[in-house]
């Protein structure tokens, strides 16, 4: 299995834990609620080193546990199929042509570091879940901020074809 590969299928298998435990545990989901907030993360911890995340390393713990509270406030009960870009065109009704649509991704494309696209990402998850009601793909999401220290143009390039790639879908119907 190449590393890709398995990095993809521990951030899947680390979804779907944080669904479970979530869905059967109340305390737990109120633990990962405040998982987003710098004042109230190590409420995650214990959730985070049960699967050998480094707590010390930001750009490693602060993906994880802004899933996992994404996770826990949506209510998720399981991994979606929709991407971050697509999600905040579905916010509005004119899709990606929505001004206020390309402002949220351009803010979302000018982050320069995993606490910055980890904090503006916050309000974006609330925003999704009240307009778009859709599931995220929160393993997608995961591995693409997990790359973002490394790599993040290649992210902010994902995310901006993931958001105006549908725009041929919507002129085709």
């Amino acid at each position: 299995m190449s590393t890709e590969a398995s990095k993809s299928g521990r951030n899947e298998a680390f979804v779907k834990f944080t669904v479970e435990q979530c869905l059967k545990d109340k305390g737990i989901a109120a633990g990962l609620k405040r998982a987003d907030n710098p004042a109230t993360e190590y409420q995650c911890w214990e959730h985070l080193a049960a699967f050998h995340i480094d707590l010390e390393k930001d750009y490693e713990r602060l993906p994880y546990a802004t899933i996992a509270a994404a996770i826990a406030k949506a209510k998720a009960d399981h991994n979606g199929s929709i991407g971050i870009g697509r999600a905040i065109a579905l916010c509005y009704e004119d899709g990606n042509s929505s001004d206020q649509a390309k402002a949220k991704l351009r803010r979302l494309l000018a982050c320069e570091s995993i606490e910055e696209v980890c904090r503006i990402l916050r309000p974006l998850f609330s925003l999704i879940d009240s307009k778009a009601g859709v599931a995220l793909n929160y393993a997608r999401l995961l591995t693409d901020l997990l790359k973002f220290h490394g790599d993040n143009q290649s992210v902010k390039a994902r995310w901006a074809q993931d958001f105006y790639s549908h725009m041929v879908d919507r002129e085709a119907s």
